[in-house]
This record gives C-alpha cells, structure tokens and sequence, in this order.
C-alpha cells in the first residue's frame, strides 16, 4: 500500500509539474471554465479560421514576467510566471497586478521550431497586445506595434537558431491616462468603467510559410451581381504568381476562378447560390492557392465566405428600413461588452467564447451589439456560423466635446484632438476594419459611442463608408447628432422611447433597458452595485424586460428600425445583465424573453 501510495505521489509530480506554478489570483468570481484551464493547453484552437494553414504551433502558457519603471532596459531576473494570454490585471494570468502609465510590462520565453519546418519562413503572430509592444528574438528587434485589438506579426526567419529560442516582449499601456483608443478600461475602475488590460490577451503563435506566401484575403459578395470578388495580398506582390480560388459547397465544387498576383479575382456564383441569414447561414468554403510562375504551388490556405448584403430602402409608410438581401429586417441586439470576470478580455476557453454566442442566439436576437470591444477572430467565426449580425463599436479613447446634445442635431463645437491622438484613432478604426472585413457577420461599423472621443463626426463617418462601402454606418451611437451615415441612433434608460426622429435615414434605439438585479454570490463587488432600475426575482426582470418589448414592438410601426437591450451578462459593478458576470446563472424566463424576442426580430415580416 505505502509503495503504491509513493508510486501515485511520484507520477502526480511527474504529470503536474507545471500546475504548481499556476493558480488563479485573487478572490473575485469566475466562470465554470476557469476550472478547465489547462497551462500547458491554453486555448489550444487554431487562432484565425478566416485564413487557415495546416501547420502551425501554439506559444499561449506560463511565460516569465517582470514590471519595470517605463524606459528602464530588459531586467536581469523576472519577477514570476504569468499565464499567456491573460492580461496581467487578470484572476487567469496568475499575477492579478496593476502596471499603469509609469511602468512597462516585460514577458519572456523560449521557444524551439519544429525540425520539419526547416526551408520555411517562421511568421511569428500575435491576436492582440494592448497597447504598444516591442518585440525581440534573441535578443534583436524584430518589430512594434501598436494598437490593442488588431492581429499582427513579424517574419522572423533571419533571427532564429537551431534549438532554444528567447521570446522577449515589452508592452507598456496607460490605460485612461494616454492618448489611443482603450474601450471601458480605467486606471481606477468603477460603475460602468472597467479594470484595465495590459499586455498579452490574445493567442501567441508560430506559423511555416513559404517566401511568397499568402499575406491577407479580403471577401466581398455581391448578391445583386451574383459574384464573389477575392482580393488576395501576398508577401512578394511584384512576382509573377497565380492565384486560384475555390468555392465549395460542402465537398461539391460550385465555383473557380483565377488571377496573377494583385488582380482582383470575380467568381461567378450559381443562380441559384445560397443566402446567409440569421435564419440560414450558409457558408461556402472556400480554398485559396497561390501558383509560382512555373504552376507550383506554394501556398494553400483554408477560409469561408457568404452571400449576403446590407443595406436601407424607405418602406411604403416612408420608414427608411435595414435590409438584408435586399429584405426588410429589424435588427434587435443585446448590448455585449464581451468581458469575463477571471479573463477580462479573454474568455477562459473557446467554449466559454461560444457560450455567449449561443445564448444570444437562444434568446431569440438576430443581432450582437459588440461594444467598444473586438474580439478574437474565432468569436466572429461562431457568429458567422451561428448567424448573428455583429453591430461592431470602435473602442472609444480620448476627449470628447464639452457638450452632449443628444435630442437635437448638434450645434457646439467638436473636439479637438492631440495630433497623436487622431493619428491613432485613425490608424487603429483603419486596421480594425481591415482585421474584420471579410466575416460576413459584420454589418455595422460604429466609430464613436455617445459623446465619448467623439471628433470630425462627419469626416470620419464619410471615411468610414467610403473605404467600406458594403456595411452600414452609425455615426455617433446616443452622440452627438450630424446628418451623415446611414442612421440616427439614440439612447434611452430604461424604457424605449422615440423623441427625436429622422426621415431621410434609419432611426434605432442603440441602448435601452439596465433592468438590474444583484445575485448573492454571483458579484464583483458585493457591496456596490448598479443598474439603471432594479429587482429582485427573475419573474420581476422578466416582467420589466417583457414591459419594454411590448413598449418597442409599438415603436417599431412609429419608426424604429433597430434596437440594442443593455445587456447580455453583468459586467464588474454592473448588474443588469440578463445572465450573471460568472455565466453561471441565467436571471430572467428564458421562453418568455425568446418569445417576445422573436416577436421583435420578425415585426417587419420573414
């Protein structure tokens, strides 16, 4: 017995080593899934299923950290291990620690390249790093970026060496205190303003490519032309390559066109092509492959790609209407902030990232409001394939005009913003659209909310549907109010109410509801928090929530074209979540919030 007991003893330590050096920090809630993680498995899915490659290797897991005074060189030694790739003000990251405008944030690893790879370029990628991130392997720079919510990465083939590779990251985010877009975060959270996200917060990863190799692939179908138009960027664009694109309806080819490099290449699709819907949607794979000039083939990737469009069309009450395939739809959302008590911006795992996708499907939405957040690219994919409109914010940053008017077409003075400040919000909404393009569930972009940094409202919304004209935009969602864009958007807490109506462009409620309720056990802070009204039963939620959808389901036929209920899951202080921020606890009659739900989504005919 006491040799088996030592055997047991011997192969736990053998099996777990790493598992000591882990446990979540603090003692705030979490979710179910903080349970699953595995440090030697971190979201071990493949990172962007928009473009995908057959080989490719995982850095997420416990790395070395250090926080240093800002413009201080490398440490000597680092402090601890921290989880890759939780923020380190996260429960998951194990360290749960403030960094703040004066400090920087150092990361470290090694890392070793697979032995088959050898003849390959090694693409070194990162889903997100907030804010600013320089990046050396062993010990040369090999890049930085800025920007906390768009992928990018480095080749760096010419630094490594055979064996162990050093990884070292440096990131510095001042949060409120700076000057570039950082969404809900603060230096000193509370209400409806969050913890800040420094650092690593997306997937770190290895991938073989070939020299010329794929680059970006941007989607744009047109229903009305029955085309699919692909516009693939490669690494060599001056070369004289090929490129072939397949569109494939489960196993069966359906279509094939091909063009050298930097053409633009327009499939014809079938008369009778399938239609992505919230009700139907329909993918089409779709292979693409890159064709030196003697015909071989040097690089392949995987992707997906839907028929569908937006667009408005004035009904016969003179209601300017959303349209989708050229059909009238109402959209109605949950407000989703996309934040998660032990990750913050990371879900713990892909099925807890699934989770809220699905439950906002099983509610009976047919949209998703992402709020001053984007998320992972495998968060779009699931809406993709689950069907649900994504009504896309700018994550909000910097100072907004000393006036917000929000029931009259504004008439003070815009904000002035720093040079540094609009040359950052310019370039991140840029790489966010550019990051976003080709899922087929994007459908509105929104580059201010309420009066928040809002500047050049005008400018900016013409900029926005110029480079993308095949979205709609919000100008300003609850801002101040300009005649650009494609609707007018106001909010109003608790309950739905139209004062304020535009003839020549959609009118939608971006925010409504706050009905609140604080669980027992299931909070943030159990001694502060807020929602706009407040409960205390389910059946007293519901009811409310019942109330303001009966309330809406009337405006509908006055002229709302859309609406957004705050919100999906409570959120740090706020409670007015129709789930619990630990997802453990849905608050309201599901059957009844889908009924009326489904009511609403349908009010303007299938």
């Amino acid at each position: 017995m006491k040799k088996n007991l030592l055997t047991f003893m011997l192969a736990a330590s053998l099996s777990f080593p790493i598992f000591a050096q882990w446990q979540p920090a603090g003692n705030k809630i979490k979710t179910e899934w903080a349970e699953k993680i595995q440090v030697n498995n971190v979201l071990p899915e493949y990172p962007r299923p928009i473009m995908e490659r057959g080989e490719w290797k995982n850095l997420n897991g416990l790395w070395k950290y250090a926080i240093t005074n800002r413009g201080e060189k490398e440490p000597a030694a680092y402090e601890g291990d921290i989880l890759v790739p939780f923020a380190v003000e996260s429960s998951l990251s194990g360290v749960g620690k403030l960094v703040g405008e004066n400090k920087e944030l150092w990361y470290n690893r090694t890392f070793t390249v697979p032995a088959n790879w050898k003849g390959k370029n090694i693409l070194l990628h990162f889903g997100a790093v907030d804010w600013q991130a320089d990046v050396w392997v062993n010990g040369i720079k090999v890049g930085q970026h800025t920007g906390g919510f768009t992928p990018f990465s480095f080749d760096v083939t010419p630094v490594l060496k055979k064996g162990d590779n050093q990884l070292t990251v440096k990131v510095w985010d001042p949060s409120d205190r700076g000057e570039q877009p950082r969404g809900k975060q603060v230096a000193e959270p509370g209400g409806i303003w969050y913890t800040p996200v420094t650092g690593i917060w997306q997937t770190v990863w290895l991938e073989p490519v070939a020299a010329n190799h794929i680059a970006q692939v941007k989607a744009t179908p047109d229903i009305d032309k029955k085309t699919l138009v692909m516009e693939v960027e490669t690494s060599m664009p001056e070369s004289q390559s090929i490129i072939e694109v397949k569109v494939m309806d489960g196993n069966k080819q359906i279509a094939k066109a091909a063009a050298l490099n930097g053409q633009k290449i327009e499939i014809n699709m079938p008369d009778d092509m399938k239609l992505w819907s919230p009700k139907s949607p329909f993918l089409y794979q779709t292979e693409i492959v890159l064709r030196d000039a003697n015909n071989n083939v040097v690089d392949k990737v995987g992707s997906y790609a839907a028929m569908r469009k937006y667009s408005t069309r004035r009904d016969g009450d003179g209601i300017v209407r959303f349209q989708l395939n050229n059909k009238d739809i109402f959209l109605f959302a949950p407000l989703d902030q996309g934040w998660w008590p032990d990750g913050l911006y990371t879900a713990p795992t892909d099925e807890a990232l699934f989770y809220d996708v699905q439950k906002i499907k099983d509610f009976g939405y047919n949209t998703i409001r992402k709020h001053v957040k984007v998320e992972p690219a495998r968060w779009y994919t699931h809406c993709d394939q689950l069907g649900l409109i994504v009504w896309q914010d700018m994550p909000n940053g910097g100072r907004g005009p000393a006036e917000w008017q929000s029931r009259n077409y504004y008439n003070g003075p815009e904000a002035i913003r720093s040079e540094a400040s609009e040359a950052n919000y310019r370039k991140e909404w840029k790489e966010i659209i550019d990051a976003l393009y080709s899922y087929p569930c994007v459908g509105i972009w929104t580059p201010f909310n309420e009066c928040w940094g809002q500047f050049k409202t005008v400018e900016i919304t013409e900029w926005t549907k110029k480079y993308d004209p095949t979205r709609l935009v919000d100008p300003a969602s609850g801002g101040n109010h300009y005649q650009c864009g494609d609707m007018l958007d106001l909010h109003n807490y608790p309950q739905p109410h139209l004062d304020f109506y535009d003839a020549q462009r959609a009118t939608v409620l971006g925010e409504y509801g706050g009905i609140g309720m604080a669980v027992k056990d299931h909070l943030w802070t159990p001694e502060k928090n807020w929602g706009y009204v407040k409960f205390n039963t389910p059946k007293e939620v519901t009811d409310e929530y019942v109330k303001y959808a009966d309330i809406l389901l009337k405006l509908v036929k006055k002229g709302f074209s859309a609406a957004v209920y705050t919100q999906i899951t409570d959120v740090e202080e706020e409670v007015n979540g129709l789930i619990t921020y630990d997802r453990k606890l849905i608050k309201v009659d599901e059957k009844r919030v889908k009924e009326i739900n489904e009511a609403i989504c349908n009010s303007l005919g299938e």
